[in-house]
């Protein structure tokens, strides 16, 4: 199965990804939600994504070969939002389907963190008054 990619300005349908690494032979099933949240003052109340839709969904397939490659045998669906995301919506979901827990996790981890580091996806934090453009430390 090649992986499921999806950039979208759409709510991101969790249930949906985790649908498409589904298979007999998995028997592992690991859902990652990067959620948006509020842990600062002043108080957030979104966040707003925007990416180069041609260049963000290129990083993201080679995020998603790269994660197959390393471990042949994963299902594998990334998706991240773009537009305005509220408090409490997932801005990124990646869903793993393998043979065994190991494999899901380190495939997990390793897509999420090399999204995070590559993509090319900006992030503005949006507040009651006003708002903040935020660098991502791990991004280039």
């Amino acid at each position: 199965m090649e992986p499921l990619v999806q950039l979208t300005g759409d709510p991101l349908d969790v249930r949906a990804l985790e649908d498409a690494v589904r298979h007999p032979g998995n028997g592992a099933l690991l859902t990652f939600s990067g959620v948006a949240r509020d842990d600062g003052d002043p108080p957030l109340e979104a966040l707003f994504y925007e990416a180069w839709e041609e260049v963000a969904l290129r990083e993201l397939r080679e995020v998603a070969a790269g994660t197959v490659a390393r471990w042949p045998g994963v299902r594998l669906a990334v998706a991240h939002r773009t537009g305005l995301v509220k408090v409490g919506e997932p801005s990124v979901v990646v869903a793993v389907g393998a043979g065994h827990r190991d494999e899901a996790y380190a495939a997990s981890r390793f897509a999420i963190d090399t999204l995070k580091a590559t993509v090319h996806i900006w992030k503005k934090e949006i507040y009651a008054v006003g708002g903040a453009w935020i660098a991502n430390p791990e991004s280039p």
